[in-house]
């Protein structure tokens, strides 16, 4: 489980602030599952997706999300990972691969989190924020994601990434705006799936 707990460049959460608000949320819960349940509705629903929101500039390290209250999913997700870290709580990142629009292809990758609940085991959580036909929720063991795979080429992928995906840094890291990244989401085929998501960054 030391991966999953250990603060990187990009799951930063040993920077001051990231670690000052993981615990304020902590304050007060009596068990993991509540301070997990607290952290992952504060992202979901305080940190504003770039996409719904139009909203700049593009963040990819936690403290970076926290900092300018914003962030695709997959940032969002990394400052998810970074809160519960930060409270000792093991948490890993998990992406799936989905149709942009109209249930066909062009796919992206959608970034989200698996959380390690003692009660449970690993548990995937989705804080990318609800909206109209968006609704993801923390109600374990049962899964609320915020997209369901329904059209063909759509995958959930089964690994729990302890560093975020060179495919999903390389957008984040060389994109200026919310719609230069919404133009260039990252994606992978699903056929050298594994070839293509071992490579990773710290």
């Amino acid at each position: 489980m030391h991966q999953y707990l250990e603060s990187t460049e990009y799951i930063d959460w040993k920077a001051p602030e990231v670690l000052a608000r993981a615990k304020s949320l902590a304050h007060g819960a009596e068990s993991p599952e509540i301070i997990a349940e607290k952290c992952f509705v504060f992202v979901r629903d305080q940190i504003k997706h770039s996409w719904d929101y139009e909203c700049n500039p593009v963040t990819c390290k936690a403290s970076d999300v926290l900092k300018h209250g914003t962030g695709y999913c997959y940032a969002k997700s990394h400052l998810l990972a970074a809160l519960l870290r930060a409270n000792g709580i093991p948490a890993g990142l998990c992406y799936q691969r989905l149709t942009i629009s109209n249930d066909r292809p062009p796919f992206c990758l959608h970034g989200l989190n698996a959380v390690y609940l003692e009660e449970h085991g690993w548990y995937r959580i989705d804080a990318r924020g609800n909206k109209e036909g968006v609704s993801a929720d923390f109600c374990p063991p049962i899964e609320r994601l915020a997209f369901p795979i329904i059209s063909d080429g759509e995958a959930d992928l089964p690994e729990i990434w302890a560093k975020p995906i060179l495919p999903v840094l390389e957008v984040l890291q060389t994109k200026k705006t919310y719609k230069e990244v919404a133009a260039n989401l990252p994606d992978t085929q699903l056929v050298s799936a594994n070839k293509a998501m071992h490579a990773t960054s710290a």
